[in-house]
């Protein structure tokens, strides 16, 4: 799975979790400290939730024009420092007032603007790897695993969002509503310093992918490749166009994660889980579950007696590890709404492999599903996650909650929802998931227009942000309508796109040969 990458996939692939590590921890409790900081109601808080969604992916594309002029690595550089700006103001409680919302309003733009100069260009980075015929066949690959490190920080975010959040509640006396979330975005500062850290030790191995006016890789770029017709150059951007649209309506429903269904698990699902469920709130033991799955990789694919009894000790100290803290359970553990962002990308990196080894075994036979299949696939599963939701949401009351003083909804608790139907609702997302985003990178990647690759992904993530302005759709028909009602709009917006892409599917795939 590893072998034959580049090496500088791995270093960028750590820059960005350092990065993303930040990102979600403060998209972790970021709509309950809206609700909880300002007294916002869930429409209000989920528009204002989504706007920033949206600026965090639509700038890319601003970042994107800049990078083509200017070398991606000035933009990545630029980029992570006006975040950490962001960051750190974002840190200091101000408390409720007007003054606090400008400085938080100003603090988004500053996270969302480095963000687009950030994240579209490491990954313009990523893909121009793969220019090199000796690492070409492993472009999706490389994107699957850099793709799993973006969510191996995610996995964390949770955790330490809700650890420091109440240790500030807890020890150091912040008590007023929303003000310990503060500290829970000033971890989101220490990540950046550790991202360019690793940015800049590691840069030797990915400094030819820069780009900029004295790259050396431009100039091979343009030696390798022959200039493109203008019908050429029109069918691909089209056909990427096609993509992006479809694309919309996948992150409009997937980023509910953050604000309808984190609304849920805080207002319908039980506070409290025991036994073997609440072992999953541990994320300690999601990571031996990990390191199990990918020892068990190994310990079949290893072509050494060493190799794979390294990988067998590795199992099974793991297993002991789970048995002695399932022995040791006793009572029950508090469930937060937040905890729950965990699930997706937990699911990401202990799934990554398994959806390598699978479409690698189709590749070998010939049947792997091109990029643009996938992603359709992806909109499938993603409507089937919906479908899950509204099916179990029948019969529910609507959400009439309001936030208390300590941040949680109070109100309305008619029934205790089990805890193992967003875990498993948040799995199937998770496939939908794998099966459209990095393959849709790198689909952009493969596809762009030499001339325009830095514009081409913003443009991909100028569709995403598109879809994060929509998930305000959720906050809107929240306590509206009923639940079952709410989770249907996203059923039907995800079969649409699935049928819309099953309807390009020739022109795409041509494209994509």
């Amino acid at each position: 799975m590893f072998e034959g990458q580049p090496k500088g996939l791995f270093a960028l692939a750590l820059a960005n979790t350092g990065e993303r590590f930040g990102y979600y921890t403060m998209i972790a409790v970021f709509a309950l400290f809206l609700r909880a900081n300002y007294g916002l109601s869930p429409a209000l808080a989920g528009t204002i939730y989504s706007s920033f969604l949206m600026l965090v992916y639509f700038l890319p594309l601003i970042g994107g024009f800049l990078a083509d002029k200017f070398g991606f690595g000035k933009m990545v550089t630029t980029g992570i420092i006006i975040m950490f700006l962001g960051y750190l103001l974002l840190s200091v409680p101000l408390g409720g007032n007007t003054l606090a919302l400008v400085v938080m309003i100003g603090a988004l733009l500053l996270i969302g603007f480095g963000t687009g100069l950030f994240k579209g260009n490491l990954q313009v980075m990523v893909g121009n790897l793969y220019d090199d015929p000796q690492y070409a066949a492993k472009r999706d690959a490389g994107f699957s695993l850099f793709y799993m490190a973006i969510n191996i920080g995610a996995l964390f975010a949770p955790t330490a969002a809700i650890k420091i959040t109440e240790y500030a509640q807890n020890k150091l006396g912040f008590t007023a509503p929303g003000e310990a979330y503060h500290f829970a975005f000033a971890v989101a500062c220490a990540s950046l310093i550790l991202s360019i850290a690793i940015y800049y030790l590691t840069r030797p191995t990915f400094r030819h992918t820069e780009g900029g006016k004295k790259s050396a890789v431009k100039a091979e770029n343009a030696k390798a490749e022959p200039e493109l017709s203008k019908d050429e150059t029109k069918r691909r951007i089209i056909a990427l166009i096609l993509v992006f649209i479809v694309v919309i309506f996948f992150w409009m429903a997937f980023h509910q994660n953050g604000l309808s269904l984190t609304y849920f698990a805080d207002e319908f699902t039980a506070k409290s889980s025991s036994g073997l469920q609440g072992m999953a709130f541990d994320v300690w033991n999601l990571v031996c579950v990990i390191f199990i799955v990918y020892a068990g990789f190994s310990l079949f694919q290893s072509k050494t007696a060493k190799g794979k009894g390294i990988s067998a000790a590795i199992i099974a100290a793991a297993l002991a590890i789970l048995y002695y803290k399932y022995t040791r359970i006793s009572g029950s553990v508090d469930v937060s709404a937040p905890i729950f962002q965990q699930f997706n990308p937990f699911y990401v990196v202990a799934l990554t492999p398994v959806s390598m080894a699978i479409f690698g075994y189709l590749a070998n036979k010939g049947k792997e599903p091109s990029a643009p299949r996938k992603i359709a696939y992806g909109m499938i599963v993603a409507a089937v996650a919906y479908a899950i939701m509204a099916f179990a949401s029948v019969g529910l009351p609507l959400p009439q909650s309001q936030i208390g003083a300590d941040g949680n909804a109070v109100g309305m608790h008619v029934a205790d929802v089990t805890p193992n139907l967003l875990i498993g609702v948040y799995l199937v997302l998770t496939f939908g998931e794998l099966l459209l985003s990095p393959m849709g990178i790198s689909f952009v990647s493969k596809v762009a227009p030499p001339k325009y690759k830095g514009a081409m992904m913003g443009g991909w993530f100028v569709s995403t942000a598109i879809g994060n302005q929509l998930v305000v759709v959720g906050g809107l028909l929240w306590g509206k309508v009923p639940l079952w009602v709410c989770w249907s709009v996203f059923l039907g917006v995800c079969l649409v796109a699935a049928i819309f892409m099953f309807a390009m599917m020739k022109r795409l795939e041509k494209v994509a040969k």
